[in-house]
């Protein structure tokens, strides 16, 4: 058999926007609304955040507008090419926005009432695209073509990029992960617990903070929340400690099913839960042996850009092909 060739790491070009290419990326969270200005090194020309105005559209679209003339402002340029991340996908069929927790934002054409009001075109993607973009160009899949990202915090979900650029789909729901169900599942996992998506035993219902949560109540009867289960299992707690050994092989169990499918170059992982002491380091472990392989030597690392990964991502949605 001969052997494979070489593999060829991606670069990303550097398109002439404008004279001087802004990029503004807006992260729409429930919460708030985080803007950055990058130039065309990714260096951070201006960044703010305000308050998401829950419940109304209308003035979801005033902020968003709001955010970016003060960037524009902030960096001493017009005109800035603007991508926004946001939790939710726009319906190939309809174009409206669909699966969004922010829920006031269903139903609507808000890619282009954005575009109008901002005057002038701009691309929307889901927020966990957003961190696999961010993290392909010049983060921690920088140069590797095909790059999973997992978010693990209040919820589950994941984003694909491939050479820097967001993989969508034809339904638009590349990498929604959280909603599948749990893989190889025990028999004490079964059905498993019921998810807001009307299924039981998705990922998200055992990866998320509330799904650590629940785990731990179910097997100790004692309510505490992720951070404090965390905690816990470092200070040695037996039941804490459990729980999390728990998480991690039915977080390995999970990524090992997609890896069999997508074979990522390389897996990211962001989101509060990413961040727990030792648990990049040793997932590896816990995936290789469910991987359809000889060998698992895919690195797993966390990302380079924390919370800010998404809002970097948006902005690199123009200009990284």
């Amino acid at each position: 058999m001969c052997p494979p060739p070489p593999r060829r790491p991606w670069r990303r070009s550097k398109p002439a926007l404008t004279s001087d290419p802004l990029r503004i990326g807006i992260d729409l969270g429930g919460t708030k609304i985080a803007g950055i200005a990058l130039d065309a090194d990714g260096a951070t020309r201006a960044e703010t955040r305000i308050p998401t105005p829950r419940g109304d559209y209308a003035g979801t679209l005033d902020a968003i507008a709001g955010v970016v003339a003060a960037l524009e402002h902030q960096a001493g340029a017009a005109e800035a090419s603007v991508g926004i991340g946001m939790p939710g996908a726009i319906s190939r069929t309809t174009g409206l926005i669909k699966n969004a927790s922010s829920v006031w934002l269903n139903g609507r054409p808000f890619a282009g009432d954005i575009a109008a009001r901002l005057g002038r075109p701009v691309r929307v993607e889901n927020d966990a695209n957003c961190l696999a973009v961010s993290e392909a160009v010049d983060g921690a899949g920088a140069g590797e073509p095909l790059v999973w990202a997992i978010i693990l915090g209040t919820g589950v979900g994941s984003g694909i990029a491939v050479r820097g650029q967001a993989l969508t789909g034809r339904n638009a729901i590349s990498g929604e992960w959280g909603h599948n169900p749990l893989p190889q599942p025990r028999d004490d996992e079964r059905p498993g617990p019921a998810c807001y998506c009307g299924r039981y035993g998705c990922i998200e219902t055992w990866l998320s903070g509330p799904g650590l949560a629940a785990d731990f109540f179910r097997c100790t009867g004692e309510n505490q929340g992720g951070e404090a289960i965390v905690a816990r299992a470092q200070a040695g707690d037996a039941a804490a400690g459990a729980a999390m050994a728990r998480y991690r092989d039915r977080l390995g169990r999970s990524i090992a099913h997609v890896v069999n499918i997508l074979d990522p170059d390389v897996i990211v992982l962001g989101g509060g839960l990413s961040r727990v002491e030792g648990l990049v380091a040793a997932l590896p472990g816990a995936i290789a042996p469910h991987v359809f392989s000889d060998r698992f030597d895919t690195p797993v690392r966390a990302s380079r850009y924390g919370d800010a990964s998404g809002v970097r991502g948006a902005a690199w949605l123009w200009g990284t092909s």
